[in-house]
């Protein structure tokens, strides 16, 4: 991820944390097939990558970053199962 991107990353993340539910749509979608998975979308949405979260109580927990999906299919889904996984670990 080039420089460019971490901090349209951290940017998006800096929304989420500001406005917590009301980060509306570009910034933020669900991940389709998934249940209770988010992905934040920086550059509202034309950043080739995602980050994977879930709102776990009060809190927000961001379990994966990877490509978005139009950009690498596979490398999406890997990151997505990576994430639910790490996921389970939290709830756990």
């Amino acid at each position: 991820m080039s420089v460019g991107e971490r901090i349209a990353m951290l940017n998006v993340i800096e929304k989420l944390r500001s406005l917590g539910l009301r980060l509306s749509f570009p910034h933020q979608s669900a991940v389709k097939g998934v249940q209770s998975l988010r992905e934040l979308r920086p550059r509202a949405g034309a950043s080739a990558w995602r980050a994977f979260y879930r709102r776990i109580q009060d809190d927000f927990v961001i379990a994966g970053i990877g490509p978005e999906a139009e950009v690498d299919q596979k490398g999406y889904n890997a990151a997505v199962r990576r994430a639910i996984e790490r996921l389970k670990e939290v709830v756990a």
